[in-house]
């Protein structure tokens, strides 16, 4: 993560100078770095690959504007159900490092082909911890053929659907009308706000921080919890810009170096997860979405 990812010049000549300006802009990307991958390699360490995940954002243009793939989890799974995902799940114990598994995940979840030479990594985003305690790390990557998204399939009993989502989107909400929505009142979108709803809660398990839980709504499952805190993160990073709307709340904790230190702190701490690979990855951290039904 200390060297920009290189992104062949023809992987991205077709796009629009805007999306040029997206996907460079999050290549050279330097933000917190924690290498928690080569640290899990000890058995010792603090953070054993156990408790470490990763998540795909894969990118891609159309119409000018980029895009992300999303999921929305089988309704079959006991570990929420039904909400929205980015394709990923745990490290295995061969992965050589997050890449690796988040490639990996995706194949399995969608049938995202591996080692395809239309799919190029862009970067790798600071962790995010997980509903579940797990260190998740976002890795970004650019489609630059699009016919490959007609390849896809869900997996039976892990995935219900496939969908993507324009990324400006996690920055200004409004941007939505354009978009096919699913209908207020509905399952997928039970909230008096038009495109986006928040609420705040107190964490005490990392020492009492505020926490702002984000739904958005789309045109399948809303965008929520850790899968909207990574895409905002991304969007800030790929437009240059902030939301249009307060992120945090106050008493939030912003930087994942001060998520880690109380974690690291908490040396009798027995309950981190070590779950299948059903572990929901886009939840927020020790968020149950009961907790924000009104």
């Amino acid at each position: 993560m200390s060297t920009p990812c290189e992104v062949a010049p023809a992987a991205i000549d077709l796009l629009s100078e805007q999306s040029k300006t997206c996907i460079e802009r999050l290549r050279v990307h330097r933000g917190e770095t924690f290498d928690l991958y080569v640290s899990s390699l000890s058995l010792s360490s603090a953070h054993p690959y156990k408790r470490l995940a990763a998540v795909l954002l894969l990118l891609f243009e159309r119409a000018g504007e980029i895009r992300v793939l999303l999921t929305t989890r089988s309704k079959a799974l006991r570990a929420h159900p039904g909400q929205t995902a980015l394709p990923g799940g745990k490290v295995d114990a061969d992965d050589r490092d997050v890449i690796a598994t988040a490639f990996r995940e995706a194949n399995e979840e969608v049938s995202l082909p591996l080692d395809c030479p239309n799919i190029h990594t862009v970067c790798i985003l600071r962790p995010f911890l997980s509903s579940s305690k797990l260190l998740v790390t976002p890795v970004v990557a650019l489609l630059t053929d699009i016919s490959v998204l007609d390849q896809l399939k869900a997996s039976e009993g892990e995935v219900a659907a496939i969908f993507d989502w324009p990324l400006e989107l996690l920055l200004d909400p409004t941007l939505a009308s354009r978009e096919s929505l699913v209908p207020k009142g509905s399952e997928h979108w039970p909230y008096d706000d038009e495109y986006h709803s928040t609420s705040d809660i107190v964490l005490p398990f990392l020492e009492n921080s505020m926490y702002r839980m984000h739904r958005f709504r789309s045109s399948a499952s809303p965008i929520k919890g850790l899968t909207s805190e990574i895409l905002i993160l991304a969007a800030e990073i790929a437009y240059g810009r902030a939301p249009s709307y307060e992120r945090y709340a106050r008493g939030q904790l912003t930087g994942f170096g001060d998520i880690l230190r109380i974690l690291d702190s908490d040396a009798t701490d027995n309950h981190f997860a070590v779950s299948g690979t059903s572990t929901p990855i886009g939840v927020a951290a020790g968020v149950s979405d009961t907790v924000f039904r009104e």
